[in-house]
């Protein structure tokens, strides 16, 4: 496996692996994340995605050169993969109003809606890093058979926060209101993010996500509650 760094802007550096398969990549991209200590040696946040990461570091405190050699130690010897994954269990309200694009989804496939419900909850996904919009989590996709077109007109205003979404071969939830074009398929009223909180999620990457619909009239049973690991220990 290769690993390449390369300067990316005036306070981080990018690091890209690549030679292994994609799951071999992404584990030695989170491998090499896990060895950095925020905080320390001007590093401010490292940000591991499916095959490379950007370390960024404050510049008043340290430089390239000396975040390039942090990059090098870490890559000669990755710290191993700490915790086992946790268990995300997602309620759901499908189609209507919270899923808009369900039917065509469901065209799109050659399938019923609740074909494409019961692919999506079928098995759980691995979340592989954060997306956009802030603190999404950014999952393998469901067995559809058949990448999801991105929407031909992306939603200029608020994608409301809590949308299932699918695209490609991959699903996301919406951790915040914006602007999207990937197929939203229903919606959970549950809260992925508390940017108030000490800890902002409760999730990381290597964890699994389990959908499960709900009828919409059970919508109040879940509103405002917070998105815990089955077991309820945030912390794993």
């Amino acid at each position: 496996m290769k690993t390449y760094v390369a300067d990316c802007g005036d306070a981080a550096v990018r690091v890209s692996v690549s030679g292994g398969t994609a799951e071999q990549n992404w584990n030695t991209v989170r491998s090499i994340a896990a060895r950095f200590d925020l905080g320390a040696d001007g590093i401010v946040s490292v940000i591991p995605t499916y095959d490379a990461l950007l370390v960024e570091f404050d510049n008043l405190l340290t430089d390239h050169d000396a975040v390039r050699g942090l990059v090098r130690e870490a890559t000669t010897i990755p710290r191993p993969l700490e915790g086992e994954p946790r268990t995300f269990e997602i309620p759901v309200v499908y189609g209507g109003e919270h899923g808009p694009d369900l039917g065509d989804t469901a065209r799109f496939l050659g399938v019923t809606e609740a074909e494409v419900v019961r692919l999506h909850s079928a098995a759980p996904l691995v979340m592989r890093c954060y997306g956009s919009p802030g603190g999404a989590p950014m999952l393998d996709g469901p067995a559809f058979g058949l990448p999801i077109p991105r929407r031909s007109s992306p939603r200029p205003h608020d994608v409301a926060a809590g949308s299932v979404a699918v695209a490609g071969r991959q699903a996301v939830v919406s951790a915040r209101p914006a602007p999207g074009g990937w197929a939203v398929i229903g919606r959970t009223p549950l809260i992925l993010v508390d940017p108030a909180s000490e800890q902002i999620s409760a999730y990381r990457p290597g964890d699994l996500f389990v959908f499960r619909a709900i009828d919409a009239d059970r919508w109040d049973d879940f509103d405002g509650r917070s998105l815990l690991p089955v077991g309820g220990d945030p912390h794993g």
